[in-house]
């Protein structure tokens, strides 16, 4: 994870990209590893929480969507398109 680091620090300033420290038990690595392992799963960082020198996240378990709830979202996307673009060309005219 990259964090910038701090403007008015000096040489004292961590590298940005370092790795670091997943302060977790080894059951609740172990819990969150055999969750990605599945078959579309992945780790997503939800929120972050600067405390002092600590950097708390919150993380939360995802699942892609499927082919057909993209096309839902697709046609959506698309309807409301439509209809912004009517309303738009109707306000033009007045």
């Amino acid at each position: 994870m990259h964090i910038s680091p701090y403007e008015q620090g000096n040489i004292f300033n961590k590298d940005p990209l370092r790795d670091r420290k997943l302060l977790l038990n080894n059951r609740e690595i172990s819990k969150l590893i055999g969750l990605t392992k599945q078959k579309g799963y992945s780790l997503v960082p939800m929120s972050l929480y600067f405390k002092g020198s600590f950097v708390k996240m919150e993380l939360g378990i995802g699942k892609g969507k499927k082919l057909y709830d993209k096309r839902n979202e697709l046609a959506k996307k698309d309807a409301t398109r439509t209809v912004e673009r009517a309303l738009k060309n109707e306000f033009k005219n007045f």
